[in-house]
């Protein structure tokens, strides 16, 4: 199970960085709505990362606990 939870964390980290490569390059070509969505998918995809992260581990030692 922790396999598929490391899988879909680094997964978010993907959507972010693909994400952050489409603000540079949309910043000054297209409108600039759209680089403030990939600006907010990069947040977002940085925090689910971490957010998945934190109770990853959290279930993980709760877990070895018992």
């Amino acid at each position: 199970m922790t396999r598929y939870a490391k899988f879909f964390e680094y997964i978010y980290l993907v959507v972010a960085v693909l994400s952050i490569i489409e603000v540079f390059a949309r910043w000054n070509t297209t409108d600039r709505r759209e680089a403030y969505l990939f600006i907010f998918f990069t947040i977002v995809g940085t925090g689910m990362f971490f957010f998945r992260r934190y109770f990853r581990k959290k279930m993980e030692q709760r877990n070895r606990d018992r």
